[in-house]
């Protein structure tokens, strides 16, 4: 079953979100707290809506995402993560839990949906070609982790 989730949840959401770290090969990157994910996810102003498959009354997946802006094309949906747990993949729970997402996201009729995959990740690349998303490779992620910003923001004033 795909549901949002709901409060009670954020502690099996967390432990997704070390389990795709983990699997990202990143398993010392996560610093959110169930608190952050509470505070972020279900405060007067949310940050993301996520959306969990369960099976038998256990969360086994997780798509989190949240509201973006283009200025080429207006409101549109960041998919930050879609994760199932690594013992139930294969069983159909990522494509529910990915068709949940899109559904949402023509139910709100965003212009766009988006989303990184690594690209050591081809069975991901494989099926979200098929789905018929087109994975950009013109196009390179940038970020900024918050020592860089600290450090740009006092070199340059």
């Amino acid at each position: 079953m795909i549901r949002f989730a709901r409060k009670e949840d954020m502690s099996f959401v967390l432990s997704l979100i070390q389990e795709l770290a983990d699997f990202e090969k990143e398993p010392d990157a996560v610093i959110i707290t169930e608190e952050d994910l509470l505070k972020d996810g279900f405060g007067v102003d949310p940050k993301f809506h996520c959306l969990v498959a369960e099976k038998v009354g256990t969360i086994v997946g997780m798509a989190l995402f949240y509201p973006r802006y283009s200025t080429w094309k207006g409101v549109t949906l960041h998919l930050e993560d879609l994760i199932v747990t690594q013992s139930l993949r294969g069983e159909g729970y990522g494509k529910d839990l990915y068709t949940a997402f899109i559904t949402f996201a023509a139910e709100k009729r965003v212009k766009r949906i988006e989303w990184v995959v690594l690209d050591w990740n081809t069975q991901a690349i494989d099926f979200y070609k098929k789905s018929g998303a087109h994975v950009l490779d013109d196009w390179n992620t940038v970020q900024m982790d918050e020592n860089a910003i600290a450090s740009y923001v006092k070199s340059s004033h």
